[in-house]
């Protein structure tokens, strides 16, 4: 297992700035951290990288889209913008040495129809995302594509649509990823998500049912440790986490209230509890 902590935290876009929060980060005992990717270009995430490495920290990176990129529309202008800009964030991981690129870019987030999502929108999004699938190929980063809860979009909600999602990609470089916080609203069972996913997910978030630290909250923590390690997963657990210090991500992550008494508590005690957790949920 790989420890990761999300920069979410601390912002939407990490500069040299947050070089000594990755040194925090690597004193608490984290193998690495995953970056968002929203703007920038390449030669900003090598510089990024270089650090990383001089710190002994391997990185991932998130990523999301907007209603102006989203690959499920039916105008295929927009959709070729979703495509594009998916392929310049996976530019910037390969840039950056990330190991993969997580994210909900199926489709935008936050923008809903009104409906649930139909075949046509399903039709777009299979060829979308192959053509990603294929560049992702190309630059060496494998895609950890995310389901996200029914308030934050339509497309893909559950462990069972993004099952059928990935296999009608049918692509080796199309992969998805795991994350607690999501299960915890749209799933009966931590376990049966997990095992509805199978062999098709490559990372994990971990996160609260608040977005607080993990640990202090509802989600079924030994149900999801034990239920992936019935699956022998051995890699990323990263935690993704959500505070108000920065406006304009407080209001697109709705956190309206303090979770947690300082971001230094969630890495910290949360790297702790997953730590501890993690192995004795291995009996």
């Amino acid at each position: 297992m790989k420890l990761g902590m999300n920069m979410l935290l601390w912002g939407s876009h990490v500069t040299k700035d947050h070089f000594p929060i990755f040194e925090k980060i690597k004193a608490a005992g984290f193998d690495g951290v995953e970056l968002p990717i929203f703007e920038g270009d390449p030669a900003h995430y090598a510089t990024i990288g270089k650090e990383l490495t001089r710190q002994g920290l391997k990185s991932t990176v998130v990523t999301c889209l907007g209603a102006d990129a989203n690959p499920i529309s039916g105008d295929p202008a927009i959709r070729k913008a979703g495509l594009d800009r998916v392929k310049w964030a996976l530019d910037c991981t390969a840039a950056l040495g990330g190991e993969l690129l997580a994210g909900p870019y199926h489709s935008a987030l936050g923008s809903f129809s009104g409906n649930g999502p139909t075949d046509e929108e399903f039709k777009h999004g299979v060829e979308v995302l192959r053509h990603v699938a294929e560049h992702a190929q190309k630059v060496n980063v494998r895609l950890a594509i995310e389901y996200l809860n029914r308030f934050e979009c339509y497309f893909v909600t559950t462990a069972k649509q993004m099952a059928h999602l990935v296999d009608a990609v049918d692509h080796p470089w199309f992969r998805c990823m795991y994350d607690t916080f999501h299960a915890h609203i749209e799933e009966k069972s931590q376990a049966d998500a997990i095992q509805t996913l199978g062999d098709r997910f490559i990372h994990v978030h971990v996160s609260e049912n608040d977005r607080g630290t993990p640990g202090t909250g509802q989600v079924r923590w030994q149900e999801a440790f034990k239920a992936l390690h019935a699956r022998d997963y051995d890699g990323w657990l990263t935690i993704e986490a959500f505070g108000r210090a920065l406006p304009d991500l407080a209001a697109a992550t709705k956190v309206w209230r303090d979770l947690f008494p300082t971001p230094d508590e969630v890495f910290q005690e949360g790297g702790k509890f997953i730590r501890s957790h993690w192995e004795s949920s291995k009996h």
